[in-house]
C-alpha cells in the first residue's frame, strides 16, 4: 500500500553567494520574484500537492525567513484599519499554523543529501517529498501535485526530470533509463554531474522529489562525493542498485534556475508577464528597451 505523502523538506541552507552583496543580509530565499519571495513560490507548490507537514533546514542567518512565516499582528491591524481587506487576505497567505512548520540545522555545509539527512527524525518512517527553493517552475498544474498524481500509480522514488543540453549534462544528476513510458520513465541508475561524453542521457535531474524513508538509511552510511559533499543523487542510486524503483517524470510546465542571476532575471519577466495587472505596461516596456537596443547596434 502506497502511503500518502504529507511532509516535505526544504534545504534552505545555503549562504546565496552568487547573489551577494544582497544575500549578506538576507536570505537568498527571501528574494523577490516580482512580489512574492522565492520560498512562498516553493510553500503554495506544496500546498497544492497536499502537503502539510513543513520541514525547514537552515544555517545561521536565516532568522528573517523563519520571521517570514509568522503572524505579523501589528502589519495586520494597520491594514485592517485602513480598509485594505485585499492586502490584509493576501498578507494571510504567508502565515502558517502553529506545528505545521518546523526548523532544524545544518550545522555544516556538506551538501544536500546531508541536509534532507538532517531532516531524518522529523521525517521519521514516511515517504516525503523534497523541494529546492531555486527551482521555480511555471505550471498550469502546480510541478509536486502533478508528481504526486504519478506517485498514486508507481509508488517508490520519483524525480523530476528535464531534457538538458549535452554540454549542460556536468551541472546535473543525470539518469541511466532502464524503460521510457512517456511522462514517467524507470531509472537503471544516475551519475551525478557527468562529464557530457560520460552522460548515460540527456534527462536531468531538477529540485523536485518524492522518496522513501530508506533513503535517509543510505545518506546515513554516504561518504563525500563528487564536490567533496554528501550527495542526494548517490543515496537514489543506492536504491536502484538495491532493486528499489526509482522513476523519473517529465513535469509539464518550464523550469527556471533563480540561483542563477540569469535565470532570476529570466523568471522576474516570465513571471511579470502572466500577471493580468503588470503585463500591458511591462510588456510595452520591454518592447521600447529591445527598440532601443536595436537601434544603437
Amino acid at each position: 500500500m502506497k502511503r500518502k505523502v504529507t511532509k516535505a523538506i526544504f534545504p534552505v541552507a545555503g549562504m546565496g553567494t552568487r547573489f551577494l552583496p544582497a544575500t549578506k543580509s538576507i536570505p537568498k530565499e527571501i528574494m523577490t520574484l516580482v512580489d512574492r519571495p522565492l520560498i512562498q513560490y516553493a510553500i503554495d507548490e506544496a500546498r497544492a500537492a497536499g502537503i502539510r507537514e513543513f520541514i525547514f533546514v537552515t544555517s545561521r542567518g536565516k532568522s528573517a525567513l523563519e520571521d517570514y512565516f509568522d503572524d505579523a499582528p501589528e502589519l495586520e491591524n494597520a491594514l485592517r484599519k485602513a480598509g485594505k481587506t485585499a492586502m490584509l487576505e493576501m498578507l494571510k497567505t504567508t502565515n502558517m499554523d502553529s506545528g505545521a512548520i518546523a526548523y532544524v540545522r545544518q550545522n555544516r555545509a556538506l551538501g544536500l543529501g546531508h541536509a534532507v539527512w538532517c531532516a531524518r527524525r522529523l521525517v521519521g518512517n514516511e515517504p516525503f517529498a523534497v523541494i529546492l527553493t531555486d527551482d521555480v517552475i511555471a505550471a498550469e498544474k502546480p510541478c509536486l501535485q502533478q508528481m504526486m498524481e504519478a506517485y498514486a500509480e508507481t509508488g517508490g522514488n520519483m524525480v523530476a526530470i528535464m531534457e538538458v543540453p549535452p554540454e549542460k549534462a556536468s551541472s546535473y544528476g543525470i539518469l541511466d533509463i532502464a524503460d521510457d513510458m512517456g511522462a514517467i520513465v524507470r531509472a537503471r541508475g544516475m551519475v551525478e554531474k557527468p562529464a557530457p561524453a560520460d552522460a548515460p542521457s540527456n534527462l536531468a535531474v531538477i529540485g523536485r522529489y518524492i522518496l522513501t524513508p530508506r533513503i535517509m538509511q543510505h545518506l546515513h552510511r554516504l561518504k563525500a562525493g563528487t564536490g567533496g559533499e554528501i550527495q542526494l543523487t548517490d543515496a537514489i542510486a543506492e536504491e536502484i542498485a538495491q532493486g528499489d524503483p526509482v522513476y523519473g517524470f517529465r513535469f509539464r510546465g518550464q523550469r527556471f534556475d533563480c540561483g542563477s542571476k540569469p535565470g532570476f532575471l529570466q523568471a522576474t519577466v516570465a513571471f511579470g508577464l502572466a500577471r493580468d495587472d503588470l503585463r500591458e505596461e511591462f510588456a510595452q516596456y520591454l518592447a521600447h528597451m529591445t527598440a532601443v537596443q536595436k537601434a544603437a547596434e
